[in-house]
């Protein structure tokens, strides 16, 4: 199959490199000429585990090539996936859907032969009604029909989640699309990933609703954990009990300084408005909303109560600035209002990320940014784990007791065992669990 994919983004880049490493022939598209100069240099402009190799090894093949200009790929493409950004949009939260629209108009213009138009991007309901308006409008004589075929990539295990998924939602109705979509994902079939047949409008609320419901599970053990810190519960132990139970499931289940990145901060505010435009206020998503935001702001506090209540004249040491760990995205990262809040009562900032320091610069640049986790800490009065990437496991943490001035440290990722830390003589304090842990009784 000959695929256009419109957008050289994380899904665009991902998506299109996924689809010509099953054999099909990908261009992919973006007008930053810039990045696709870089993407035809080999230089991958996001840190993706296994991205670089799997691009490299397609161009190489001559399966994936990179283009400014959409009119050959398209007049070509026997599917033409638009896999644009959908921002929250500035002032009210709705998904700003200007980029799919201009995709839309553009790819209509350069549509030859039957051709199937695929939302990849997160769109609101009813947008693929939208892109079929406006390539229709644009070119009546097109022979076209528009598909939806939502994402569920995780940053930092997307190729995996491309290659083996929990399932494939397609919406649409008509037959000839069903045939090119199922004959493009049918090297899947091997690892009997379920394709799932919906309409169009279903699809594009599964994506939404799914965003919505793993960002409120998040928010729910975040609360329980407040609520463990008060009662002398465990948070972890907690979560290990109720995700036992295959109702509810393990995942999502880990307590922290709330949810961020490219998603769900963004595809939870969309969904509170649409909802609302439709008289349907989702009260269990808005509360989600709100619990979050304040969460990530109140990490500060938690900080400063930490060293004594007062951060004026403190330097304070961050460990992790990504939203998560193995990407280098900065989008909705709880480090962002966690620093700004350090910064704001007085303390000095020094932070240390494996791969996401050039992004956050970017964001903060108001700190003082470290090549290791050692020098980061070197004099610190307290130290803060806020994301958990692998390498801050396994840190000699006897060395980081000898270099900071104060031996604090404020996990909110919980990646250290209470005991351990207490045996060692650090002041510690984590999310959901007691600072002094409860021996069991004999």
């Amino acid at each position: 199959m000959r695929i256009a994919m419109i957008g050289t983004g994380y899904v665009g880049l991902v998506s299109g490199a996924c689809f010509a490493d099953f054999g099909h022939q990908v261009t992919c598209v973006d007008k930053d000429v810039d990045k696709i100069a870089a993407l035809r240099r080999g230089e991958i402009p996001i840190f993706e585990p296994g991205l670089d190799a799997l691009v490299a090894a397609n161009a190489k093949a001559g399966r994936l090539d990179f283009a400014t200009d959409l009119s050959a790929p398209v007049a070509e493409a026997d599917a033409v996936f638009i896999a644009v950004g959908t921002p929250s949009r500035r002032g009210d939260g709705h998904a700003d859907l200007s980029y799919v629209h201009a995709a839309a108009r553009e790819i209509a213009a350069a549509l030859k032969g039957f051709t199937v138009v695929v939302t990849k991007s997160t769109v609101p309901v009813g947008t693929g009604d939208e892109v079929e308006r406006l390539i229709r409008e644009t070119n009546p004589k097109a022979e076209f029909v528009v598909a939806s075929n939502p994402e569920f990539l995780r940053e930092g295990a997307a190729i995996r989640d491309f290659k083996f998924p929990d399932r494939i939602v397609v919406g649409t109705s008509d037959e000839r699309a069903r045939k090119v979509l199922g004959d493009i994902y049918r090297p899947l079939s091997l690892n009997q990933a379920p394709l799932m047949f919906t309409a169009r409008r279903t699809a594009e609320l599964i994506k939404y609703a799914a965003n919505a419901f793993l960002a409120t599970k998040i928010t729910f053990i975040n609360e329980i954990a407040d609520l463990a810190e008060k009662v002398g519960a465990d948070v972890q132990e907690v979560a290990r009990g109720i995700g036992l139970d295959n109702r509810i499931g393990s995942k999502f289940l880990h307590a922290g300084p709330g949810y961020g990145g490219s998603c769900f901060p963004k595809d939870t505010r969309a969904l509170v408005k649409i909802a609302l435009d439709h008289d349907v206020p989702l009260r269990i998503v808005e509360a989600t909303v709100a619990v979050n935001d304040n969460r990530k702001r109140a990490m500060a506090r938690k900080v400063s109560n930490a060293v004594g209540g007062s951060l004026r004249g403190k330097t304070i040491a961050v460990l992790g600035l990504t939203f998560k760990p193995d990407t280098d995205d900065m989008r909705e990262a709880p480090s962002i209002p966690l620093v700004t809040g350090l910064l704001d009562m007085g303390a000095k900032v020094r932070a240390h990320d494996p791969v996401g320091m050039e992004q956050a610069r970017r964001e903060l640049p108001d700190i003082d940014y470290c090549d290791d986790p050692y020098a980061c800490v070197r004099g610190a009065d307290a130290m803060v784990v806020v994301t958990e990437w692998v390498q801050y496991r396994t840190l000699d943490l006897a060395r980081l007791k000898r270099e900071m001035a104060q031996p604090v440290v404020v996990d909110l990722r919980n990646i250290y065992r209470p005991e351990d830390m207490a045996a060692l003589g650090f002041t510690y304090e984590s999310v959901g669990r007691t600072a002094t842990p409860t021996l069991p009784s004999s």
